[in-house]
């Protein structure tokens, strides 16, 4: 059976390699450009970048000679960038095997208008991820969330198989994520990462990254931690890509037809877990299978007129049979062994449609005028009824011992009984418009600017929700709880909820930002004020949240920027913050409230003349009407009350650049404390005295992290190339499954994790082609890798099962995440 699953696997595969050896076939030809580019007074200028495409492009020679292959009987807008010179563009139509050859001088720019052009995203703290590196990293779980884990500051997490993180100490649901100004919504039922399948960011369609770990701008919307912006690219040329690996097929087309007014980007994903979950703990027969379909298509009617439609589809299967799970856990001298045989199955679904419709008017080049209207629906649903029967025994620790790591003593037998029925549907339409203004100073010579946003948003959600769930536990033929020979042998059920809830609520949000930069003794100061406002007419609260950007770059030797953000920061409650640890809605809960004040220092410098940057970030949160809640693996569950106030508080730094000339790197680390008070808790000690706990640390109390990635390159064989992921994260508050959060005074241990890969470029952009009517001459670049997930093989713990006894004594059990695992992956791109 398995050799016959592995076949089936390889014949889509391969199928699908087929389809896309037919998509190149109807590549174009190329043609080839030379050039000189010279300054305005005919200086040859070095290292002047042209390119058409993200990827394919090449630079100037000391000479400022350079030459560059290109699609033939094409439109193709050559990008010519330069730090000390205005960009240009330059438009090419060459015919099949001919070469254009021209020169172009560039204008000169002054040190301002550099600035404001290249750095207005630093002066917003907002971190710019090159896309490029997305489909380097090494990662058995989403590709793009893997790298933003290591590239972002403050971000904490402690599963590969998640797209969910933290940041700066908030929940997984505490983080904004918007693709092209559409905003993206987690799954509901999700309980681990495994269930989750793709995210809906495809990186294959991404042209842009930039991420902001706390004290944002006004026209980013009511989240508490963070917001990533993902732009996907409106092509100027044909490109295909597919990606083949053990884990699926990744399929993407782009082109720009009909004299580059309309143009589309495509993309497909098949993965299937069925390889990394086989090698876990807990054996049976797994059934992931997850698909994506994702477009987006844009028209040019006129020079200032868009309409573009951005659609999606995503059906994400999990089906396991479980058969047994062997899980070993304690130290050398006290180690336990939980063995566990199984009957049942579990099927979980989620099938998300969504599309937004954006017209774009763009009366000049320094404003635009967005309307867009946009849907989501997702239909989510859990079933499963998995019967366990479990054995509990101590490990001989004796190596002299010929029962050496075998198990001589069992502490406790029992079985348990987990049923779940339930299903979720939940609808969001939204209509809103957006607008930017940009105005330049009005007298000659003036290097002052000012700009201004407004933004008005409706939303409509609609929640169907039906919950049916319950355990059944039992130990040495007692059922739990036990009331000893007088108990009549009555079945208590545990953690029984039991709802079904249909909500229907309206949302208006609005804001309105102003920008001021102007230069004071040569230093430029900008500043960013705004202010937004949201009603939801489900709790009738009315939120107001003034916001603030305050950056100096002073006209210093050594390039550096101070930065001041702040303001206050509502997180309006969604369905899951409403529903309570029983099941039980609460319309009452208002929002969140988070505090923010962030002070931050960067510098530029350059080490073996190559670019490094060095970023610090020191913040402080202060939180008010928190909704507790329960972390337990990816699944959060909230108290459904606003009991809680905290503070969160840290320093963040990283140091990227080119450690090795041509590749980019970065190190990222993190030091974070965050606590709450729950109000009213406290508990009756020995003495009978009433304790109150006061501050404790929340669940993503995750006091140091750190992350890595790193590449390189085989000295003089650059086509062979390592590529390192780290991640490492200190220990995770968790405690036993209660209401009482005070508990939670265990640490869970320390998440360590190495990937790795080696890739090796067969076919590089900017070869020369040795025959020119051959099938290879289309492809742009192939490049294949092997990759070892887990290198150090450490058991890495997501969450605890809790198994008890008929003495009431529990026992916590780690349900370890993914072991050593082998990958290879297949790259081709036109």
């Amino acid at each position: 059976m398995t050799i016959l699953k592995h076949c089936a696997i390889h014949k889509h595969v391969f199928f699908v390699f087929l389809t896309f050896l037919s998509l190149v076939g109807w590549a174009q030809n190329v043609a080839k450009v030379t050039g000189r580019i010279l300054s305005e007074d005919g200086t040859p200028v070095e290292d002047v970048t042209i390119s058409f495409s993200d990827e394919v492009g090449t630079v100037t020679d000391k000479k400022g000679h350079f030459s560059l292959t290109i699609p033939s009987d094409s439109n193709v807008v050559l990008s010519i960038r330069h730090i000390a010179f205005k960009s240009k563009s330059y438009p090419v139509n060459a015919k099949p095997g001919t070469t254009e050859t021209f020169t172009i001088k560039l204008e000169s720019i002054t040190i301002q208008e550099y600035k404001y052009v290249e750095e207005k995203n630093r002066e917003l703290s907002l971190v710019e991820i090159d896309p490029a590196n997305v489909q380097m990293i090494a990662t058995p779980g989403d590709p793009l969330m893997a790298l933003l884990k290591t590239a972002g500051l403050g971000i904490a997490t402690n599963n590969e198989l998640s797209a969910g993180y933290s940041v700066r100490g908030g929940n997984f649901d505490e983080n904004l994520i918007y693709v092209n100004d559409v905003e993206v919504y987690r799954p509901f039922l999700a309980r681990s990462g495994q269930q989750e399948g793709l995210s809906f960011i495809n990186s294959d369609m991404v042209q842009g990254i930039s991420f902001s770990s706390g004290g944002f701008e006004a026209k980013y919307g009511d989240k508490m931690s963070s917001v990533l912006d993902i732009t996907y690219r409106k092509p100027v040329r044909f490109g295909a890509t597919i990606m083949a690996s053990f884990l699926g097929v990744n399929l993407h087309v782009e082109d720009a037809i009909i004299k580059n007014r309309l143009k589309y980007n495509i993309g497909f994903r098949y993965k299937s877990n069925n390889y990394i979950l086989s090698g876990m703990d807990t054996k049976g027969e797994y059934k992931p299978d997850f698909i994506d379909f994702q477009s987006l298509v844009s028209y040019d009617a006129t020079e200032k007129f868009e309409i573009s439609l951005m659609a999606s589809y995503s059906d994400n299967n999990y089906r396991v049979i479980p058969e047994n799970r062997t899980t070993t856990f304690g130290h050398v001298q006290q180690a336990k062994q939980l063995n566990v045989y199984f009957d049942g199955e579990e099927i979980t679904r989620f099938q998300v449609v969504s599309g937004a419709l954006t017209f774009n008017y763009k009366p000049n080049k320094n404003s635009y005028h967005k309307l867009i209207a946009s849907a989501y629906h997702t239909k989510e649903s859990e079933r499963f009824d998995i019967l366990g029967q479990y054995y509990l025994g101590e490990v001989e620790s004796d190596m002299t011992d010929p029962n050496f790591g075998q198990v001589v003593n069992t502490v406790g037998v029992g079985s348990f009984l987990n049923h779940a029925r339930n299903r979720l549907e939940a609808t969001v339409i939204t209509a809103e418009t957006k607008s930017y203004i940009f105005r330049e100073g009005k007298k000659p010579g003036s290097r002052n600017s000012m700009s201004f946003q407004w933004g008005v948003r409706y939303q409509h959600e609609r929640i169907n929700d039906k919950l049916d769930e319950w355990n059944l536990l039992d130990s040495s033929g007692y059922l739990i709880p036990y009331y000893g020979p007088s108990d009549i042998g009555q079945i208590y059920l545990q953690d029984i909820r039991k709802s079904h809830i249909e909500l229907t609520s309206h949302r208006v949000m609005a804001y309105y930002q102003q920008g001021f930069a102007w230069y004071v003794d040569s230093a430029r100061i900008n500043l960013q004020a705004g202010v937004r406002a949201q009603y939801w007419s489900l709790n009738n609260e009315w939120l107001f949240s003034p916001r603030i950007q305050l950056s100096w770059k002073p006209n210093w030797k050594q390039d550096m920027m101070f930065r001041l953000a702040g303001g206050i920061y509502y997180q309006a409650p969604f369905y899951r913050e409403l529903r309570d640890l029983d099941g039980n809605i609460n319309t009452n809960v208002k929002a969140q409230q988070s505090i923010h004040v962030v002070l931050g220092w960067d510098y530029n410098f350059r080490i073996w003349k190559r670019p490094f940057k060095l970023v610090t970030e020191v913040y402080y949160k202060h939180l008010e009407n928190l909704n507790p809640y329960e972390l337990d693996n990816v699944r959060i569950r909230y108290y459904a009350q606003n009991n809680a106030r905290g503070y969160a508080a840290g320093v963040d730094v990283k140091l990227g650049g080119e450690f090795v000339e041509g590749l980019e790197s970065w190190l990222t680390l993190s030091i974070m404390q965050t606590k709450e008070d729950i109000i009213g808790d406290y508990y009756i000690n020995d003495n009978g005295d009433s304790i109150f706990p006061g501050y404790i640390p929340r669940p993503t109390d995750q006091r140091f992290t750190l992350g890595l990635f790193f590449q390189d390159h085989i000295p003089f064989f650059k086509p062979l190339r390592v590529h390192l992921n780290l991640l490492f994260g200190s220990q995770l508050p968790f405690g036993p499954p209660n209401d009482n959060r005070y508990a939670d005074t265990l640490r869970a241990p320390f998440y360590r994790r190495v990937d790795i890969g080696f890739s090796y470029v067969i076919l590089q952009p900017d070869r020369k082609f040795k025959k020119p009517k051959s099938f290879m001459h289309n492809i742009r670049s192939l490049w294949v890798s092997f990759e070892v997930f887990n290198l150090i093989n450490l058991d890495n713990t997501v969450s605890y099962t809790w198994i008890r006894d008929v003495s009431n004594r529990q026992y916590a059990v780690p349900n370890y995440l993914t072991p050593r695992l082998f990958n290879l992956k297949l790259v081709i791109k036109v």
